[in-house]
Order: C-alpha cells, then structure tokens, then sequence
C-alpha cells in the first residue's frame, strides 16, 4: 500500500483550479493529483451535492477527490466571483464539467480568463464536443446509450451500460491527456489553449474496433453476449465452486492447452491446429472443453494454469480487491481517511513512474477545509478574509 511521500510527483508546482462535480471532472482533476498537481476545488458554500449521494453515487466523492484542498465559494456573490477570478489568474490549469455555457454566464468561461491569464489551460469536459448534440445534458448512461456501448454490453434487444462510470472516467482521461498535450505545447508559446474532451466522443472512440469490424468484413458486429469470438476457447467456465474465465488466443497456448490438461487426441487433430479451423470446430471443442473444467475446484484451475502463459481469471468483485494480494504488495491501493475518519483503501493511479506507483496516503477535505488558508495565498488580509467569510461569500 502506498504510503506518506513515497509516490513520483512529475506535476509538483502545477496549479489546477477545479469547478467540478460528479465524476468526468473530479476524474481528471485526481489523476493530476496524484501526479503531484496542486488541486483547488471550488465547492458551493455548503459543499459540492455529490458529497452527500447515496447508493450507487455513495462512492463517488471519496474514489475522485483525495489529495485535493477545498474553497466554498458564492458565485452569485461579487465577491465570490472575484475570489474565483483570482484563484484562475493564478493557476496553470482550470478543470471545468458543469452543463453548457454554465461558467460563461458567470463570467468564468475561457475567453474572459484567458484574457486575465494567457497561459491558463483550461480543460471543459462535456456531454458532446461541438456540434448538433452540444447543448443536450448528458450523463455516462446517456453516452453508452446513445454511443452504441449499451448496445455492444446486454444481450440482442437488451441494452445494459457497463458495470462502472466507464465512460466519466475514461472521458476525464481524455481531459488529461489534452492538457499534458497543452502544457507541453505550452513550452514553445508561453500560452494556454482550450481542451474539450466528451462523453459522447469518448463512447464512440472505444466502439471504435466494432465500427472498423464492421468496414472490414461488411458485417455489422453483434452485442458481446451474442457475438462470434474470434478464439474458440474464450470463455467463462463453471467449476466445482466459483466460476473462471479462460482464453486460449494462439495457436502455441493452444498446444499448451492440450497437453497441460493432457487432451492429446485433439492436439493430435491436424484440423484443429490453426485458430480459424477451431473457431468453425467451436460447438464440437467446447463442451468436451466445458465438462473438463467442470471437474476442478477454481483454486485447483488457478494454481494449474499459475505461470503457463495461458490468460486465466477467476470472477472476482469489486470488494475483493481490498484483500487482493497483488494489489497489496505492489502499491496498487493507498490509504484514505474518509469523512468519518474511518481509514480505507482505493485504487491508486494504475501507473508506474521510475519504478513507483503515484499516489500516497490521503484525506478528503471536509468542504471548506481549506478557504482561510488559500485566501490568504492569495494574499487577501486577515480582516478582508474574516469579511469574505462573514458575508457569506465565503465559507
């Protein structure tokens, strides 16, 4: 488990300004967190709503708001939208997600602040890039919905989104990517730039191989569910217990496929050497494939396959990956101290840098922790700061 200090911080001196909510923006603003950026977020006074969700939402602040300081502000307040002004005059990279043209009405888009700070990076994570969609309101559902990956998840007729914010994550990743991509370019001219990325565009980009499948062969590509592997042992197997996906993709792992569970005889077939003539062969192979694994116990299956080569994983769930011995030993999991100051694990940045995995021991700032102190970085007065919050601009 990552600890205190430990983590890589590429971004260290990089200041980010956050006006977001939910899940894309917060996303963004984490994985530059967790790469040593030094991240605002500007919260309503009373704090950000997604703070207080439930169920399925429950998740959402503590997973994509840890190394990060909070301001509340009252941006219908004169004075709340000059501290907001002064927050982006002073930061290298302003992350936005809220509905269209929302800042701009306030006089936060990124025309009027480019024009009080040239080099800002200003990151806007929407629904859809320009275009006829723009001005609709979209959520990660509507996205897999409306971008074919609902269609591509459930069975023929039954669209069914992705297990996870698939597509607010992946999308905010794409909002980080175009701003290394700015802060890069940014080098050479010495100016910020626009970034946009999309929860619509994003959908669409990772369909991408379905919609190229379907160029290539002139087929449209079915629902996974239904679809016609390209491998023919590719599968989730039952067991005597717990279920296991395997996945034999070559026609080498399919010879260690044979004599690892010592099929001889269809190892011995010349039709079935090359992966095409096993594709056609598929409903002859795998129930003859399928009652043999039914006959092991899943730890008897992991512990057989441990080191061949041959993709293997048992059906895991999302609270197992607290235990997972992996993740544990190699730093995929840091602290946080939740609200309640009760002390847990969440995924670390799943990349390494120099042989470190990013991230270090974290907590989520109560809303509001930290507005005295960034007031004053800003170089506001006491009494003016003891002002901002009395009025209640500030909180």
């Amino acid at each position: 488990m990552n600890q205190p200090g430990t983590g890589p911080t590429p971004l260290k001196g990089v200041k980010v300004v956050e006006f977001t909510h939910m899940v894309m923006g917060p996303a963004a603003g984490a994985i530059l967190a967790s790469l040593g950026a030094e991240i605002v977020r500007i919260e309503p006074v009373g704090g950000d709503s997604t703070r207080r969700l439930l169920g399925s939402g429950a998740g959402y602040f503590p997973m994509y708001n840890r190394h990060k300081k909070s301001i509340c502000l009252n941006l219908k307040s004169e004075e709340g939208l000059e501290v907001a002004k002064a927050l982006a005059a002073d930061a290298d990279i302003l992350i936005e997600n809220f509905r269209p043209n929302a800042l701009e009405r306030l006089g936060l888009g990124y025309d009027a602040l480019s024009a009080i700070n040239p080099g800002l990076i200003y990151c806007s994570e929407k629904g859809f890039l320009p275009g006829p969609y723009e001005n609709r309101t979209a959520l990660d559902e509507v996205a897999q919905m409306m971008g074919g990956l609902a269609y591509m998840t459930g069975p023929p007729g039954r669209p069914l989104r992705a297990g996870s914010s698939v597509i607010d994550v992946t999308g905010g990743m794409f909002g980080v990517i175009g701003i290394l991509a700015a802060l890069t370019e940014r080098q050479q001219t010495g100016r910020g730039q626009l970034v946009q990325s999309s929860l619509f565009e994003t959908t669409v980009y990772l369909i991408g191989q379905h919609m190229a499948q379907k160029a290539v062969t002139g087929k449209a590509a079915d629902p996974m569910p239904a679809r016609i592997s390209a491998w023919a042992i590719y599968d989730v197997f039952e067991t005597r217990d717990d279920p296991i996906f395997i996945g034999v993709v070559t026609d080498g792992l399919w010879e260690k496929f044979c004599k690892l569970f010592a099929l001889d005889d269809l190892w011995a077939d010349e039709a079935l050497r090359e992966n095409n003539q096993r594709v056609l062969a598929r409903d002859t192979i795998m129930p003859r494939i399928r009652e043999l694994i039914a006959g092991f116990s899943r730890a008897e299956l992991i512990e057989k396959l441990e080191g061949t080569g041959l993709p293997f994983a048992p059906i895991a769930r999302p609270q197992d990956m607290f235990d997972d011995p992996h993740l544990l030993a190699g730093g995929g999991l840091e602290e946080v101290v939740l609200p309640d100051g009760t002390t847990t694990a969440l995924p670390a940045l799943p990349i390494s840098i120099g042989g470190q995995r990013p991230g270090s021991r974290a907590e989520l700032p109560d809303a509001g922790a930290d507005t005295a102190s960034i007031l004053h970085s800003l170089g506001y007065s006491p009494e003016r700061v003891n002002e901002l919050l009395e009025s209640g601009a500030a909180a």
